[in-house]
């Protein structure tokens, strides 16, 4: 006869997740949107310096989860910061790195080609 699971405190089948709630990590409380909390009503495109922090280091913007942006200034954010890729006061991309990482490293690119 098979051996029957005890499920611990849980009617009906078997949860692999199952079992106590654990407190997760990054649950808690919601960071406040940046722009709500200063009273800025509007995202502005030549407030470079306030959209960097938007921005990660590859050049991406951002996700709301990440920046604590609010639903409406988030979409602001990111139209701004797309107004200012536009007249080049912020990089589409950044800066192309050398290959010294751990998968270039040893390797010659040009002596590869011949």
């Amino acid at each position: 006869m098979a051996k029957k699971r005890s499920n611990s405190g849980t009617q009906g089948g078997s949860s692999r997740r199952g079992g106590p709630k654990r407190e997760r990590p990054g649950s808690g409380r919601r960071k406040s949107c940046p722009y709500c909390k200063d009273k800025i009503e509007q995202a502005d495109y030549k407030d470079v310096e306030t959209l960097k922090r938007f921005v990660s280091d590859r050049g991406k913007i951002r996700s709301r989860r990440i920046t604590g942006a609010c639903r409406r200034h988030q979409s602001q954010i990111a139209r701004a910061v797309k107004r200012a890729r536009e007249i080049a006061l912020l990089p589409y991309a950044a800066e192309a790195q050398r290959e010294d990482g751990p998968r270039g490293r040893g390797r010659d690119r040009d002596r590869d080609r011949d």
